[in-house]
């Protein structure tokens, strides 16, 4: 029997509009991300890179960008949270142990609080034993060590441990240290559909 849930955070919770995001890069004179800025991507959700660095390989790209415009753009991916998936955590929060877990970094997550507001985001946080960013445990998913870590420090059992998260290459490494796994499908699931779609075992 499940008790404990690890939840990825977008296009879980939070609607992600990374088209948007493309669009907002183009107009500042970038065509779509590259194996260099991907790269620096990794690292800044990693957290080994500051802020500065990560938005400076921008400019290696497109110099004439003002720091304000690329950060716009960067954010421009943050798109709604909508309530009625926090009023869904708020009741789950009664019944299982849940966690968070994200590959994100400082500037999306600083974005992510200020576009819902503290009161909002404090019930969302209130929902999780733990929240775990990416940038702050210095790995990213799908690295093994970032679940084993998680498993380790609050003694969780992988076989009555769910995670759900709308990467593949993610539920399957979790598949393989034992989890149980819903590889959500962006634009079919919800994640308020985990008791109606089976994806829960009971």
């Amino acid at each position: 029997m499940i008790n404990t849930i690890i939840f990825d955070f977008g296009d879980v919770f939070i609607n992600l509009e990374k088209e948007k995001s493309i669009e907002e890069f183009k107009k500042l004179g970038l065509n779509g991300p590259n194996e260099e800025l991907l790269a620096k991507n990794d690292l800044f959700e990693k957290g080994h890179i500051s802020e500065i660095e990560f938005i400076d390989s921008f400019k290696k790209f497109i110099p004439n960008a003002e720091v304000d415009a690329i950060i716009k753009a960067w954010n421009s991916v943050i798109g709604d949270f909508p309530l009625y998936r926090l009023e869904f955590l708020q009741m789950l929060s009664g019944k299982y142990r849940l966690f968070l877990l994200t590959n994100t970094d400082s500037i999306h997550i600083n974005r992510f609080e200020h576009k819902v507001g503290m009161s909002f985001y404090t019930d969302f946080y209130r929902c999780f034993e733990k929240v775990y960013y990416s940038y702050e445990m210095g790995m990213r998913k799908p690295q093994p060590e970032i679940f084993t870590t998680i498993i380790n420090k609050h003694d969780l059992s992988p076989k009555r441990t769910l995670f759900v998260d709308d990467k593949k290459d993610n539920t399957d490494v979790a598949a393989q240290l034992g989890l149980h796994v819903w590889n959500l499908q962006v634009g079919t699931d919800d994640v308020i559909n985990l008791f109606d779609q089976k994806h829960l075992p009971l």
